[in-house]
């Protein structure tokens, strides 16, 4: 296995195999809540460098057998793809700007309200994770090359799982009122919004989701000199 697939696979190790499972309560019962994040966030961030520059490497041979296609896309996939990662990424970035109960250093964030979720959390109570979730979903669907499946797989089952992870903690938590806020937000979006469990209110995510837009919009017009494949 190239450096591609060993960046990837110890990106995915530590935030399943570490931070989703009770590893992380002993890591944090070690060495403390505030040094454990730290050192989670500059061990990730290291791997995401080590996995963007290994891909970009791993593309670039013509002879990695990598980049041979696990399967062909249809064309017309490529209109579902142009919603899922246009929406994915919107919802990312609005929910990166709306901190809640589900964000690590606010979980008592809004749950103290009448209504504890507001916003983009009204959709979903992971709008970044789902947001991540939707855009790979989205690449999956047109690109077949088995680097592509690995990457956008892997990095979508991730974040689901993920999202699963902190319910789990969310619900360990006592007197934090998270059982009010699961009761009016799903996991899966806008599942609470047609179950009558929540409302739309579009006028809460506000600039927020103007941002998100804007942000997808200029990632599709710049995807070309960025990633070398023009979005469109």
């Amino acid at each position: 296995m190239g450096g591609f697939g060993w960046a990837l696979a110890f990106f995915v190790l530590i935030h399943v195999g570490v931070s989703a499972t009770g590893l992380r309560t002993r890591l944090v019962g070690w060495i403390g809540e505030g040094p454990y994040r730290a050192v989670f966030s500059l061990v990730s961030l290291a791997l995401l460098a080590w996995l963007i520059q290994s891909y970009g490497a791993m593309r670039a041979d013509p002879f990695d057998p990598l980049n041979e296609a696990a399967w062909a896309p249809p064309s017309w996939l490529r209109w579902p793809s142009y919603a899922l990662t246009f929406f994915g990424v919107s919802l990312a970035v609005a929910g990166v700007l709306t901190p809640g109960p589900t964000f690590a250093g606010f979980e008592r964030r809004g749950l103290e309200r009448p209504e504890p979720a507001h916003g983009v959390l009204r959709i979903t109570r992971h709008p970044f994770l789902w947001g991540i979730a939707l855009w790979a979903a989205g690449h999956l669907l047109v690109n077949g090359e088995r680097s592509a499946v690995m990457l956008f797989g892997a990095l979508g089952l991730m974040v689901i799982f993920g999202a699963r992870s902190i319910d789990r903690k969310g619900r360990a938590r006592p007197g934090e009122g998270w059982d009010a806020f699961e009761d009016v937000t799903s996991n899966a979006p806008f599942v609470a919004i047609t179950q009558g469990r929540n409302r739309l209110a579009l006028g809460e995510i506000g600039w927020r989701g103007l941002v998100g837009i804007a942000a997808a919009v200029l990632i599709a017009l710049a995807h070309g000199r960025l990633f070398g494949v023009d979005a469109l």
